[in-house]
């Protein structure tokens, strides 16, 4: 076959994109994004008693362990570099409450794990989760009355949930729960006591998402919730346009950075509000889209290594600059290769 005389023209094209495609370290030079493990925080699970361990049925590879064992995870995640975990309760059901009286208990499991870990780890950045979910017989974030979620009543308790975990020594809390105005009196709450100095990250974007269920496996808030649903405070996932509302409320009540919840259906969020607001965004890659690539990964149709990089860089493309994973640990061995 003879070949189309524009072929025969050297100047065809002019612009070939592939000339700094075509070798490693070209590629690297131009790269507009990098991943590295500056970038993660790796949520894990507490529950109480020694030596203990268990599975999370629904996320492979992720369990729950007592604080001893805990040291120790939290320990290798240290020395990879790992700047941050998320610390997450499971709760004794003995221990749920209408009220949630348990989490602002302040020697609750969570206070006891943080007090550890900043013992043996003071260097360690540890976050810790405000809401009452892990604490409420009924499952939600707030308080339950008639089958109303309370807003108000919510945050007051929220407050001194806050205040117990700054007490025991976090260095980050992080109000999940998505009640009106509880960021700001969360804030004056800390300030008032002298933690002026503990960060708060705002869930300004969390969504009534059906990737939360693995999640309230591990924390054992599903089956208090039964089929009931979030729906009267997390966003609903139609809506954008509301999340920067959301984000600037928060903005103005003095949160330090801004979660995006889930994480890869909602990259144009992430996005949208860091071009709003050019302050710290968070992503939380949660734990159904974790589950979702390792059951792939599991029957042999994604490769996992390049899949968990892959999708953690998704994230810094969009416009993250923290990244809540259950990778970490393993994102961060991946990345050491």
């Amino acid at each position: 076959m003879s070949r189309p005389q524009f072929l025969t023209n050297p100047s065809f094209p002019r612009t070939r994109m592939r000339r700094n495609r075509q070798t490693d370290w070209s590629r690297r030079l131009v790269r507009e994004n990098t991943l590295s493990v500056d970038d993660l925080v790796w949520p894990v699970f507490v529950l109480d008693g020694e030596n203990r361990r268990e599975p999370v049925a629904s996320m492979p590879g992720v369990e729950r362990l007592s604080i001893d064992l805990l040291l120790d995870a939290v320990g290798e995640a240290y020395e990879l570099g790992v700047p941050a975990i998320d610390l997450f309760p499971y709760t004794d059901d003995t221990l749920k409450t209408p009220c949630a009286k348990e989490a602002y208990n302040k020697d609750n499991l969570v206070c006891r794990a943080v007090r550890a870990i900043k013992a043996k780890y003071p260097d360690l950045g540890v976050i810790t989760d405000v809401a009452l979910d892990p604490y409420n017989s009924d499952g939600h974030d707030g308080l339950v009355q008639d089958g109303v979620i309370l807003n108000d009543e919510t945050v007051e308790i929220l407050c001194q949930q806050a205040l117990v975990q700054a007490e025991a020594g976090c260095d980050v809390v992080s109000p999940s729960d998505m009640m009106d105005g509880r960021m700001g009196l969360i804030r004056d709450t800390l300030d008032g006591a002298g933690y002026q100095h503990v960060q708060m990250i705002s869930y300004a974007a969390k969504y009534a998402s059906a990737y939360y269920g693995p999640f309230r496996d591990a924390v054992g808030s599903g089956g208090s919730l039964g089929k009931g649903d979030k729906k009267t405070y997390q966003m609903d996932p139609a809506n954008s346009d509301e999340a920067i509302h959301e984000t600037g409320l928060d903005v103005g009540e003095g949160a330090d950075m801004f979660m995006v919840k889930p994480g890869l259906p909602y990259l144009d969020i992430i996005r949208r509000i860091k071009d709003s607001f050019g302050l710290p965004v968070a992503a939380y890659h949660v734990s159904g889209e974790y589950a979702m690539l390792k059951a792939a990964t599991q029957n042999g149709w994604l490769d996992n290594d390049r899949t968990v990089l892959e999708t953690l860089m998704c994230f810094k493309r969009a416009g993250a600059d923290v990244i809540f994973t259950y990778c970490a640990v393993e994102a961060a061995k991946l990345l050491q290769k």
